[in-house]
Parts: structure tokens; sequence; C-alpha cells
């Protein structure tokens, strides 16, 4: 639309299916490549995306024209699919339902870049439950615990 400018920064959050650590560390570079063209397909911008082997950290800016959930399920769909297919596991990859994302303002995107990039040190002090839940008590997100994450690897 002319004369519409916008910048949305989102920092979106999902995990694997039973939160199994199944992202080894040798292949996770190239899955976040993946998603970041997944992205990149859908006409928005990805600025990063790093992780756990067991959770997801997407940084991205998008224009007005997807909605997040959207955004989300295409790179969800498409990226399980694309692991599935490389056959890096013995089984079959699954992501688990939902996910959490915030916006950001462009002056916080710093800080939230050097959180991403530094979640092998942040989870040496904090579980993903604990980081997820913080998450959602910072930007006050009403929440109950029973549609949250599936934790039965706790």
């Amino acid at each position: 639309m002319a004369n519409t400018y916008t910048k949305i920064n989102i920092h979106a959050i999902f995990a694997v299916k039973h939160r199994q650590a199944l992202i080894p560390k040798s292949f996770a570079p190239e899955l976040y490549q993946y998603m970041a063209g997944i992205i990149k397909n859908e006409k928005q911008f990805p600025i990063l995306i790093n992780g756990m082997p067991d959770h997801v950290h997407l940084a991205f800016s998008m224009k007005p024209s997807i909605s997040v959930s959207d955004l989300i399920r295409v790179v969800k769909t498409n990226s399980s699919k694309w692991i599935n297919d490389q056959g890096v596991l013995n089984h079959e990859f699954a992501w688990q339902r939902g996910f959490g994302a915030f916006s950001y303002g462009q002056s916080q995107m710093g800080d939230l870049i050097r959180y991403i990039e530094n979640q092998e040190n942040h989870h040496k002090r904090r579980t993903f439950k604990e980081e997820y839940l913080g998450f959602l008590k910072a930007f006050q997100v009403e929440y109950k615990e029973e549609y949250l994450f599936d934790w039965i690897m706790e």
C-alpha cells in the first residue's frame, strides 16, 4: 500500500515437540539458515536465529502484510518438513504447537540480538521453562499453565 511505512520487530520462541533435545549442534546453523530463507521467501526480514537443541529464538522484522501467526506457521511447517527430508534424525521431527512472540522497539534490538546470540550462556543459568515464563511475565502476557508448552521432559 502506498505511503505505508512500518518497522515491526518480533522475537519469536518455539520448542521442539515434547521439548526433546533433537537439534544437533552441528546441524543447527544449517537449520537456522534454512529458516531465514523461509522468512525471506515470505517477503519478511530475518535478523537473527539461534537456539538450543530443544528450542529456537527468531528475531525478524515484518511488514503488516502477513500475521505473526501465519509467518510462524509457515516457518515451523516448512522447517520440520525440511529437517525430516534431511534424514538427520532416526525418527520424525516436529515442533511443538504454539509459540511466544514479543515486539521490540528499534532501540531494544541490540539487547535482543545479544540475548539470542548468547543462548548457550543463558541456559547454563536458566532452564527453557524459566526463560519462557520470564518473557511472558516481562511482557505481561496473561497465560494459563495448562496451555503452555508440554513440560514432560522435566
